[in-house]
């Protein structure tokens, strides 16, 4: 039966109508899972002696890589189930058909649940720690024990998996994993950099991991709770495998909000309303507003790292990042957000210049309150503050009116109600947006770099040219929009088609 169900999922996904449409994609999705894996195979392989070579020339200590690698597993595991959260989706499997023929609904369910365990998330972490632990074994450390703690570690990735399928609708559950990983990571960092006398984070969920090496027999606690959340996912899905409950529509009670205020901006208030009632009642506008704000925090990568005070062109690269989070999340699927009423929008008797324009005040708005935000980067000096500045004025100028002009050459819709992950969901995805993606990162970059280095490596000179390609571009805003708009008309119908064939 699992063969025949094997088979199924091949036809649907051979004949499906948007597999051919969908084959670019996936094509970049397998050279990507190839990166990956390459990537975890040169980690796997080298960081046994990464570790030995990091330690011994920094600190002039002979440790033990394993113990080392033990210590930060917590926070491999912590990470792991935070993408997974919006990364990881359970099988979908057109599972109504089957609910009337004489199958058996446990083998329905197992062949679900069977799945997950085979998901790139699962199998990647081979791929690391398999060079990893045969690294161990050249190197004379027990093969009992390496292999105890391998399967230990591989038990507790599957531990991730199970519990990921049942909290993956909790936000709650987000925010605490959230929560607890910047926590342990700002400990572990306060420690490090000795400003005062903190806990030692690795070194303590180090013991735990470092049992399951020292004590092979350990390995049945991993190995019984992958087991036990396996037993509870097929029972809460056994409870809930009827037909009925298939079918049934669901009633949702929505959240009604006054936003007559808005009246202000006049025909464009009807699409602001849209966008605003669209972002505020459904998961992924949500999700990926949610995750926009995560880019506030993209500088402290940059600006907290020695290595890059020399490289002020990766410095504002990063200032471009900072705010245009929802620019850049949001703005790309213009106008696939509105795929499923596209056809009724412009059946209205409101100019398409007016569309448009909701969606450029929108992601201005987005910045400008990015830019707010990002207020307490002055603790890094007011250059890197005015270099935020600049990326903001160059965002809300160029990026914006580069992001609109990607989108008419968007038509993959977005099924708001579909019960999907917001980034894990390819939908309004392709790869032209690749393409388009380009000028928006690299530009400013250029825009920075040229006037930097031609005035002797000037920092006042990049940001000046920086924030003024943005002023320019707010000037000569009318005529980019009135050129976007040509093409929008032009392949108008071409994406009210595009839309309703899905």
């Amino acid at each position: 039966m699992i063969k025949k169900f094997l088979s199924l999922q091949w036809k649907e996904f051979t004949r499906s109508s948007s597999f051919q449409k969908g084959i670019a994609i996936k094509i970049l999705l397998i050279i990507a899972a190839l990166y990956f894996i390459g990537m975890a195979i040169l980690l796997g392989s080298g960081m046994f002696f990464l570790i030995r070579e990091i330690y011994s020339d920094k600190y002039n200590i002979e440790v033990d890589p394993l113990v080392i690698v033990n210590n930060f597993l917590i926070f491999w595991f912590l990470l792991d189930l935070m993408i997974r959260y919006f990364m990881q989706q359970m099988p979908v499997m057109n599972i109504k058909p089957l609910m009337t023929l004489p199958i058996k609904q446990k083998t329905i369910i197992h062949f679900l649940l069977g799945k997950t365990t085979i998901s790139f998330f699962n199998i990647l972490p081979l791929f690391i720690f398999i060079p990893f632990s045969i690294v161990l074994l050249v190197h004379e450390y027990s093969a009992l024990h390496v292999i105890a703690w391998f399967i230990s570690v591989m038990a507790i990735t599957q531990v991730l998996n199970f519990l990921n399928i049942l909290v993956n609708k909790s936000n709650t559950v987000f925010y605490i994993i959230v929560g607890l990983l910047i926590t342990l990571v700002g400990l572990e960092y306060l420690y490090i950099n000795e400003y005062f006398d903190a806990f030692k984070i690795s070194a303590l969920f180090g013991m735990l991991f470092n049992g399951l090496y020292n004590h092979p027999y350990l390995v049945v606690i991993p190995i019984g709770l992958a087991i036990f959340l396996y037993r509870l996912n097929f029972d809460y899905l056994n409870k809930r495998f009827y037909l009925d409950s298939a079918i049934s529509k669901q009633i949702k009670e929505v959240e009604t909000s006054d936003l007559s205020w808005m009246n202000r901006f006049g025909t464009l208030a009807t699409f602001l309303k849209i966008d605003v009632r669209m972002i505020w009642r459904n998961k992924r506008p949500k999700q990926v507003l949610i995750m926009s704000c995560f880019f506030l925090f993209y500088g402290l990568f940059f600006f907290t790292q020695k290595s890059y005070d020399n490289m002020p062109a990766m410095k504002a690269f990063a200032s471009i990042f900072i705010t245009a989070g929802f620019l850049f999340s949001f703005g790309q699927l213009v106008p696939s957000w509105d795929s499923e009423h596209y056809k009724m929008l412009m059946s209205q008797n409101i100019p398409y210049r007016k569309y448009l324009e909701s969606k450029w005040y929108l992601m201005v708005l987005a910045v400008f309150i990015s830019f707010i935000l990002s207020t307490p980067y002055i603790y890094f000096g007011w250059d890197t503050y005015a270099m935020i500045a600049a990326g903001a004025s160059f965002n809300i100028g160029i990026n914006s009116f580069v992001t609109l002009f990607g989108g008419a050459l968007n038509r993959v819709p977005v099924k708001l109600n579909e019960k999907a992950k917001a980034f894990s969901n390819t939908q309004g995805f392709n790869p032209t947006q690749l393409l388009i993606a380009l000028p928006k990162m690299l530009l400013p970059v250029l825009l920075f770099y040229i006037p930097y280095f031609l005035t002797d490596y000037n920092l006042n000179a990049g940001i000046i040219t920086l924030a003024v390609s943005g002023a320019v571009g707010l000037i000569f805003r009318n005529f980019f929009l009135t050129q976007i708009e040509k093409v929008y008309q032009k392949g108008k119908y071409k994406t009210i088609e595009a839309f309703s064939e899905n």
